[in-house]
């Protein structure tokens, strides 16, 4: 009977390729017996594995890679997204290109390149990318913030990309009428006598005028951002320095109202129906601008220290966004004209005079004439106004 050699060296050159393609992939020896086993119908022992490995030149712990070409490669790896890996995920990117390396050996080279980043993913935190813009005015960052808004009160604000100057920090019944938002766009570039040269905002139908304005604005001029350019949609999270900061304001502003508004619905005051939100504006919608006032001068004009990206500057606000050739930058404000920034503004819907629904403004203003009430002039009395007013 004569033996099909070509057959079983057939056989045995796929059952090779097999595991070092397994192997390669990172998988132990056991793993890759039962993948053998069980997908390729393959039934072998483990020592017959290791001779086989041994054969194909396949080690975990023999031969290692020079250690410079591993830095070299985890190096490069760190330049794009192996920034945001872990040890073990490099491990297995080395060990898939064919490297013999330990995950000890990966685990300390990662720890003495990149330490701040073995510290954002010990902190289960991602690292944000680089904030980087040219000069004042050519990135405004614009969203709203709803902390307030389950009371009646809703916030719209706006800052300069690269100084961090804060254009405007509106309190208002709404932020979400477009009408209401461009008026605040409208009366900031009026004062400039000119518009950004890019808007960044997120998804919200809130900024529909805006952007229709900024690109009419924007739509004969020449430079890389001109038109449809001018105007960029993201998500709200990645909308870096507004969100961050929203969480300096609540810091330092929003959060001793969310404190008060949630005591007063605690203690029965507040069910959230139209009339409580409209004597809470009627009480303390004017008191939350006159602190967001406050908040943002005192914002404008602090001093930012020294970041550790390059690619910010220090120093106050103010300065950085109205003295920009003092930090060697180019103020990126774009020249409009003032027939087109007028005839945008007939599509803005200005902030009424009434903080509320005109005919509960009247009433508590009726009611306050007959019981001698002055106008609230601290957080205190205007929760007591509110109470007796909703009483």
């Amino acid at each position: 009977m004569q033996h099909d050699s070509s057959g079983t060296e057939e056989k045995f050159v796929i059952f090779a390729c097999a595991s070092e393609f397994y192997f390669r992939l990172g998988l132990s020896n056991n793993e890759i017996l039962t993948i053998l086993a069980h997908g390729h119908g393959v039934i072998i022992s483990y020592r017959t594995l290791k001779r086989l490995c041994r054969k194909l030149g396949l080690y975990r712990r023999k031969n290692y890679t020079d250690i410079a070409d591993v830095i070299d490669f985890i190096q490069s790896e760190m330049e794009g997204s192996g920034q945001m890996q872990g040890y073990r995920w490099l491990h297995l990117r080395l060990i898939q290109r064919g490297f013999v390396v330990t995950q000890k050996t990966v685990r300390q080279i990662i720890a003495a390149i990149d330490p701040e980043g073995v510290c954002l993913r010990t902190a289960h935190r991602l690292r944000r990318r680089r904030y980087h813009s040219q000069g004042p005015n050519a990135i405004w960052h614009i969203d709203s913030y709803d902390k307030l808004k389950p009371y009646g009160i809703a916030i719209n604000g706006c800052i300069d990309g690269f100084s961090r100057y804060v254009i405007w920090m509106e309190a208002f019944t709404t932020n979400s009428n477009p009408k209401v938002i461009a008026n605040y766009f409208i009366d900031a570039v009026t004062l400039r006598g000119g518009c950004p040269e890019r808007i960044r905002t997120d998804h919200g139908t809130e900024n529909g005028h805006i952007e229709q304005m900024q690109k009419f604005l924007r739509r004969q001029q020449t430079d890389n951002y001109a038109g449809e350019r001018s105007f960029m949609y993201g998500r709200s999270t990645a909308n870096q320095r507004i969100e961050g900061w929203w969480s300096i304001l609540r810091k330092q502003n929003v959060q001793f109202w969310i404190n008060l508004f949630q005591t007063i619905q605690n203690d029965g005051h507040f069910s959230g129906n139209f009339l409580d939100k409209s004597l809470i504006q009627f009480c303390f919608l004017n008191l939350i601008q006159d602190e967001l006032d406050e908040v943002v001068q005192t914002w404008n004009s602090h001093i930012i220290r020294q970041s550790s990206q390059q690619t910010t500057y220090a120093g106050r606000p103010a300065l950085l966004y109205l003295l920009p050739g003092v930090y060697g930058v180019e103020d990126r404000l774009k020249p409009v004209d003032s027939d087109e920034v007028s005839l945008c503004r007939e599509e803005c819907l200005p902030k009424g005079q009434y903080p509320c629904d005109k005919t509960i403004f009247d009433l508590c203003c009726l009611l306050m004439e007959e019981n001698a009430w002055g106008a609230p002039e601290d957080p205190f009395y205007a929760t007591d106004l509110y109470i007796k007013l909703r009483n």
